[in-house]
């Protein structure tokens, strides 16, 4: 009930702000609908998958540290989209506004699952969670460095247009993003619901899912195409958004003792959204003529977390 009460007072309060100082002279209907609606609309959205996704990886690396930007997960979206967006303008892939955000879309799925599927195939070479947590964040630096040299030799205007969206920010995403954004977001969280069973027996180990006559290999898969796409997705249009993916799942588990997933499921989606809700009011209050990027508050929520549980649980 609490988190309900929360998730509703983030709405409201989310919906109190503008997402631009500047649609102030264009009237309250334009600056409710099209601004304030699409940002909040975003920030659950954002929220719900990126804990999801976070969630997911969690349970398959059975490692409580493992999340999309820790990862490296979102690197490898970024990477991807930085690999459009830098060259799309020079070949002309985004005259078409559905052909350019089709792009930037399918590049962060594709490159979401392709880090991914590179983590679970290091993850049967490696044992310890500490090494398999440093693998993803060396993968992690290289997308980093490989992003970079994009960035050198890319044209100004398409590099100060990438920087801005590689900062994160849930304003960007207009209504008519919407109709893709939502649609994907709740068929791919909706899924999950066909994998409950198998996501509860993936915490005691393959072999006591396979005990269970429940087809290992293939549920994997699945669930991480799943939280890649979400992953993908959310990155796409929000840009990389940092720590919502592993601190909320953890989160999760603190208030609710439980290894029911479908409990766990549904309470990441509603913290997930409430810390980008209210995130996203951090971020308009501070200065009126100006947005702090989202990404920025998260690490500040979410960072101080993990190094909370490090020392706490010391055995990871």
């Amino acid at each position: 009930m609490l988190l309900i009460i929360l998730f509703l007072a983030g709405c409201f309060f989310s919906l109190l702000f503008a997402g631009s100082q500047t649609a102030e002279l264009s009237g309250n209907s334009f600056i409710f609908w099209e601004i304030r609606v699409p940002k909040t609309v975003t920030a659950i959205l954002a929220g719900s998958t990126l804990s999801v996704a976070g969630l997911i990886l969690q349970i398959i690396f059975r490692n409580p540290l493992a999340g999309p930007y820790v990862l490296g997960i979102s690197s490898g979206a970024s990477l991807l989209v930085a690999l459009t967006v830098l060259s799309g303008t020079t070949i002309g892939l985004f005259n078409n506004y559905f052909l350019g955000k089709s792009l930037i879309i399918l590049s962060s799925v594709i490159g979401s699952i392709l880090v991914t599927l590179l983590i679970l195939f290091l993850s049967k070479k490696v044992t310890s969670n500490v090494i398999l947590l440093l693998i993803g964040l060396m993968l992690s630096q290289i997308c980093g460095a490989l992003e970079g040299a994009l960035e050198y030799f890319a044209n100004p205007n398409d590099l100060k247009n990438f920087v801005m969206w590689g900062m994160g920010s849930l304003s960007n995403t207009t209504n008519a993003d919407l109709l893709i954004y939502l649609p994907i977001a709740i068929v791919f969280i909706g899924s999950i619901i066909f994998f409950i069973k198998p996501l509860n027996a993936f915490l005691l180990g393959q072999n006591y899912a396979l005990n269970l006559g429940i087809n290992y290999s293939k549920n994997r898969f699945y669930l991480i195409l799943i939280s890649s796409v979400l992953t993908g997705i959310t990155t796409a249009f929000c840009g990389p958004v940092a720590f919502v993916g592993i601190a909320v799942p953890l989160l999760s588990r603190i208030i609710f003792n439980t290894s029911q997933q479908k409990i766990h499921l549904f309470s990441c989606a509603l913290i997930g959204s409430c810390i980008l809700l209210f995130s996203d009011v951090i971020c308009h209050t501070f200065s009126r003529s100006a947005t702090l990027p989202v990404n920025m508050v998260t690490t500040f929520i979410g960072a101080p977390l993990v190094i909370y549980l490090l020392f706490k649980n010391k055995q990871w």
